[in-house]
């Protein structure tokens, strides 16, 4: 009887540079299933995973003390604004100087590295004021970054319709050309929103993208045309954050949510805040998408631009909110910003099994609702090295409670 169980992915598209060839053995884990083990990786990939204390490196290898750290498969963001990241604190308008979104660009993603994500999908406006400029300093961040983190960049015209819209096809084709690899935009900004998606799905349909659109779904009969006409593109389609969905009958958003799902749609909520691609504020409806078989991701939106000045972009942030607020098991909030999200993105599938690739989260703590509540420090894995640390260490002074023993918040070290 052939063996239906899903296998390790044997190939990657990842682009950010090749992976590090030397063994790292990552010592003591414990896993979600309760296990403690040691993980080897190597090659980018992991290669085995067994009891602790029963794997070794070799003598060229180095080790990670893991012990009292949750090991988890990498989290993914895929709704990020880089181009407008951490520029809340800025005089006047946003400014689309190439110098300035290329340094935000990367300060941006290296804080998303920092909370966990090596794969961020950055949506990039293209066209008015800015032109491509934007899209070329997200660009040359992108290959900046190769090696610590995998940037993609999504094309973002305000218009594609009518007269005014032939400008921003020929710009959005452009942007392909220079190596945005996602189309996208906001089809409830253009007179013809249906017009809109299918120019966007008509360009994607010939040059082989990925789809990502920016909607509010206000409109679930919009939302489900949407869906019948995204169902046969190939390369995959995901809009968000359709916050308007869960603000309607939830008999009108349930019958759009079976078009979404029929049609093999994915849908990016943004619990921690909105962003600027829509002007309203809301969560969608996630356990009622979830039910009708909806693939539902979660992404951070706005970092600390005018749409959120307090945004952190921190995946595991938003699958707390996602489990306290709408009441999602622990489990199913993580899967949203990790599997859920990596597909979303087009990433192989991460498990913590042999043959995987080496994209994982280390946190302290034993349990996931524990590493959702509190989580401060962190040791970030992508491509089988380690590229991020994240530590905190928690004492309590002049107190007789310290003579508790309280859980601390340490470091662990290479040895």
């Amino acid at each position: 009887m052939p063996d239906s169980r899903p296998q390790p992915p044997h190939s990657s598209s990842s682009s950010s540079g090749p992976a590090d060839s030397t063994a790292l053995l990552l010592c003591g884990a414990r896993l979600t299933d309760g296990r403690t083990v040691d993980v080897r990786l190597g090659g980018g990939r992991i290669e085995a995973v067994g009891t602790a204390g029963t794997l070794a490196t070799g003598t060229a290898g180095a080790r990670v003390d893991l012990r009292g750290h949750l090991l988890l498969p990498a989290p993914a963001e895929p709704h990020a604004h880089s181009d407008t990241a951490l520029s809340a604190d800025g005089d006047g308008p946003v400014s689309y100087d190439s110098e300035g979104v290329q340094r935000r660009t990367t300060e941006a993603a290296l804080l998303q590295l920092g909370h966990g994500a090596t794969a961020v999908r950055s949506h990039v406006h293209i066209g008015d004021v800015q032109g491509l400029d934007a899209m070329a300093a997200v660009l040359r961040a992108r290959r900046s970054l190769c090696g610590l983190a995998e940037l993609t960049a999504v094309a973002m015209p305000r218009v594609l319709t009518g007269l005014a819209g032939a400008d921003g096809l020929a710009m959005l084709r452009d942007a392909v050309k220079m190596g945005a690899t996602v189309v996208g935009g906001c089809p409830d900004t253009d007179p013809d929103p249906t017009g809109y998606v299918e120019a966007v799905l008509e360009l994607a349909s010939e040059h082989g993208c990925p789809v990502d659109l920016h909607t509010d779904a206000d409109d679930p009969a919009r939302l489900a045309r949407l869906a019948a006409m995204a169902g046969g593109l190939r390369s995959g389609v995901t809009v968000g954050p359709c916050g308007g969905l869960g603000r309607v009958p939830a008999r009108r958003a349930a019958h759009a949510a079976d078009r979404l799902a029929a049609a093999g749609v994915t849908v990016v909520c943004l619990p921690q805040g909105g962003c600027g691609g829509v002007d309203r504020r809301g969560t969608a409806p996630v356990r009622l998408l979830r039910s009708a078989g909806v693939r539902v991701a979660a992404g951070s939106g706005a970092l600390r631009d005018v749409s959120n000045p307090v945004g952190r972009g921190d995946p595991l942030e938003a699958a707390y909110l996602l489990a306290s607020r709408y009441g999602l098991r622990p489990e199913d909030a993580y899967d949203t910003v990790s599997a859920s999200a990596r597909a979303a993105l087009g990433l192989p599938e991460v498990r913590v099994e042999a043959g995987f690739p080496a994209e994982l989260l280390a946190v302290r703590g034993d349990r996931l609702a524990g590493a959702l509540s509190l989580a401060y420090s962190r040791i970030v894995v992508h491509r089988g090295r380690v590229v991020a640390r994240t530590s905190a260490v928690r004492e309590y002074c002049n107190s007789a409670a310290a003579a508790l023993d309280l859980p601390r918040q340490g470091r662990a070290r290479p040895s």
